[in-house]
């Protein structure tokens, strides 16, 4: 049998080109600092809190966690590992690979241990062992629990018996409020204004490719984006579904000011969009449901030059790499800047930041 020919590219090739810092937005955090006053009072009412859903926060909270993530994303020089001696622990019944990882590089960069658990048939669940009694053993074990899972009650349970802080890393359709908190800081550093109810900047025209009702990262970064309704001109859900929102859904958004319209022809709307949010992934029960699969953006596709292209990723055919070079591209810094607010959120849940 024949062997496989070598790669060529093996071991002598250059490492890809990095990125442009500013095409990716890496720049950004230091003049979103440069623009918003440090006041971390707001964060006190997190402190020592379960995180559980998107309404906890309001407009005040997420702009000063959005700053000290930015502190810790550019001068990470100031960060003198106050997690030392405490543990995490990670939960993720369900595949993750960015919303673990980057829980995890956030607390070691803190300074703290983890332990982690990526498989439910490897604890006591296995035999029958309720959520509320796993909470109850959690609570002599770590300082602080994230837990995934697509049974979107099992956080529900567990905090019933937990003493220490939990973060929802996803509950199944119902929400994923720290990637929301991840997809506003990408915002508030490509738009400070943003961050200012006064700004007297042009509100941003967001666009949306997902079911508010049946996915949770949409589901959640709307509730945060009410919370800056008066920077925003209008929200476009771009989607097949003949009703896209869970009854009361669309209601509640439009009571805290939030402007919204539905389409379903893609290109028709790209031009006028400042924001691009793409999703096509919804979790159903343990496995997943693809959605809207003919929205796909590309470099052909009819972005405003000025537009931002974001995803939570993992992505598929909705997303092509073609567009990966190009200055549309903030999907990588965003998932770059997960890590920082999510160093800013366990800070302040634990009261440690400087």
């Amino acid at each position: 049998m024949s062997r496989p020919k070598k790669r060529d590219v093996a071991l002598h090739a250059p490492l890809a080109d990095e990125p442009s810092l500013d095409t990716q937005g890496f720049e950004r955090p230091r003049a979103f600092m440069d623009d918003v006053d440090e006041d971390l009072s707001p964060l006190l009412e997190i402190s020592n809190r379960p995180v559980v859903s998107a309404r906890q926060f309001d407009r005040a909270q997420i702009v000063q966690l959005s700053r000290l993530a930015a502190r810790y994303e550019t001068q990470p020089q100031v960060i003198n590992r106050p997690l030392t001696g405490k543990i995490l622990i990670s939960a993720f019944y369900e595949p993750s690979t960015r919303t673990r990882l980057s829980f995890e590089s956030a607390w070691h960069r803190l300074g703290g241990d983890v332990m982690s658990i990526t498989d439910p048939l490897s604890t006591g669940l296995a035999k029958g062992e309720s959520l509320y009694d796993i909470g109850e053993m959690l609570n002599h074990y770590g300082d602080v629990v994230v837990l995934r899972d697509s049974n979107e009650k099992s956080i529900y349970e567990m905090i019933e018996a937990l003493r220490i802080p939990i973060v929802n890393g996803g509950n199944g359709v119902d929400e994923h409020p720290t990637q929301a908190l991840a997809d506003v800081y990408t915002l508030l550093k490509w738009r400070p204004g943003l961050a200012d109810p006064s700004c007297q900047e042009p509100p941003a025209r967001i666009g949306i490719i997902g079911v508010p009702g049946q996915m949770r990262t949409v589901r959640s970064l709307l509730i945060l984006l009410s919370r800056f309704a008066s920077g925003i001109a209008e929200v476009t859900i771009v989607t097949d579904e003949t009703q896209p929102f869970d009854p009361g859904q669309r209601e509640e958004l439009e009571a805290d000011g939030l402007r919204i319209r539905v389409e379903n022809d893609l290109d028709a709307v790209l031009p006028a969009l400042d924001v691009v949010y793409i999703n096509a992934i919804a979790w159903k029960g343990d496995d997943y449901e693809a959605m809207g699969s003919r929205f796909r953006l590309h470099a052909g596709s009819p972005l405003a030059e000025g537009a931002i292209v974001l995803h939570p990723l993992a992505r598929g055919e909705e997303l092509d790499r073609s567009l990966d070079p190009t200055p549309h591209n903030w999907y990588f810094a965003q998932a770059r800047g997960a890590v920082f607010v999510r160093m800013a959120l366990l800070s302040a849940m634990l009261k440690t930041y400087v």
